[in-house]
């Protein structure tokens, strides 16, 4: 058994790898700094506009988050237009513990921003969040000292395999509508976004897109997550010509506006998953797909007059939508191709710009402060001085 003692001496004889990373450290953080400050400068140099009157290109607005399609949020269940869940996981590395990522899932349905003078709708992908966290808590698998995990809770990290056997922290980000927001993005035509239900796959601000041309005119696209060690579901984009698409066999669920309800032995084995799922109150597309419905975005909810939700085999109508949201824009607030400057914040650009500010100063310069401390170290235990 090692003393205390001999622990300590053991520590600082090895303190010179702490100091190596640190060093590092200072580096990225003076790096980052100068990111923040470039920031900084872009926000106060791009004048604020108003939609009605924002021309192409890079833009600056704030509004408040409206649309016609909302989801709910796997945690919280709250309605939203975009929410990113993730999770943690204490694990054992080595003689220490650490929180281990094994959860990212990330959503958004198109929404738009409004700011009273018109509405220009919003593609948050590749977008840097600035939002809101709605949800916050950790729970163990300790009876004295931790909380039951929720059924809800639960079943989200069951859909990643993830067991309540250890401690878990869970956080969860929204935007909800009527959500006050600041954007920063490029103002451009659309290139083909039409604005549905089905809620899509937001990809990260890290993730890299590479577009390349194969032989034979087919074009692919390969999208990487860089620094990221969970796989998100469903980011792989792959375009192809349309010779190459195989088409499957998919059983489509639609829920029929009749206000007669179908017995359980007129449906489909589909159709009473879609029926008690629906009834439960789950509309996570995660959740469906692993009942083996793969496209609950085509089924159309409605009720009965008893409100009674059928399953149906024939086709409904799709539902209304209010006549002041434009489901095919002519233009679209995005990340540019040629300035990939873009992130939505919930702060206002005076709080923004006041945070940024004194981030970047500590970051600039406590970051080479660091560096030379910690090569100071590195010098003396080499004996370089």
């Amino acid at each position: 058994m090692i003393s205390p003692f001999g622990f300590l001496f053991y520590s600082i004889d090895r303190f010179w790898i702490l100091a190596g990373i640190g060093a590092v450290s200072g580096f990225i953080l003076f790096c980052r700094g100068f990111r923040m400050l470039q920031r900084k400068r872009l926000i106060l140099n791009t004048p604020t506009s108003k939609i009605r009157s924002a021309s192409m290109g890079l833009v600056e607005v704030n509004g408040l988050a409206v649309g016609p399609y909302t989801m709910p949020a796997p945690i919280t269940g709250v309605s939203c237009y975009y929410y990113r869940t993730m999770a943690w996981q204490l694990k054992q590395a080595g003689k220490n513990t650490k929180w281990q990522k094994v959860a990212d899932e990330s959503l958004h349905v198109p929404f738009y921003l409004d700011d009273n003078t018109g509405l220009v709708l919003v593609n948050p992908q590749g977008a840097d969040m600035d939002i809101h966290r709605d949800f916050h808590e950790e729970y163990s698998n300790s009876i004295l000292f931790g909380h039951e995990i929720p059924e809800n809770v639960r079943g989200f990290l069951a859909r990643y395999g993830v067991s309540g056997d250890h401690k878990v922290k869970v956080d969860e980000y929204c935007i909800k509508p009527k959500n006050a927001l600041f954007i920063l993005g490029t103002l451009a035509e659309n290139p083909g976004l039409v604005v549905s239900p089905k809620p899509v796959p937001t990809l990260p601000a890290s993730v890299a897109s590479v577009s390349f041309n194969m032989p034979g005119g087919i074009e692919r696209k390969i999208e990487l997550a860089v620094g990221s060690s969970v796989t998100i579901p469903a980011m792989e984009a792959i375009e192809t010509s349309p010779g190459n698409v195989q088409r499957g066999e998919t059983e489509l669920v639609r829920l029929s506006s009749d206000q007669k309800p179908v017995s359980s032995a007129e449906m489909t084995q589909q159709g009473k998953i879609a029926a008690a799922l629906m009834r439960a109150g789950i509309t996570n597309p995660a959740a469906w797909e692993a009942a083996g419905i793969n496209d609950p975005a085509a089924a159309v909810v409605t009720t009965g007059g008893n409100g009674t939700c059928a399953a149906s085999g024939s086709s409904a109508a799709p539902s209304p939508v209010p006549e002041h949201f434009d489901l095919q824009p002519k233009v679209v607030l995005m990340k540019g191709e040629h300035d990939p400057a873009f992130f939505i914040s919930w702060r206002s650009q005076r709080d923004l710009v006041r945070g940024l500010n004194w981030k970047s100063a500590l970051y600039i310069w406590g970051g080479p402060a660091l560096t030379l401390f910690c090569v100071y170290v590195l010098a003396e235990h080499f004996g370089w001085l």
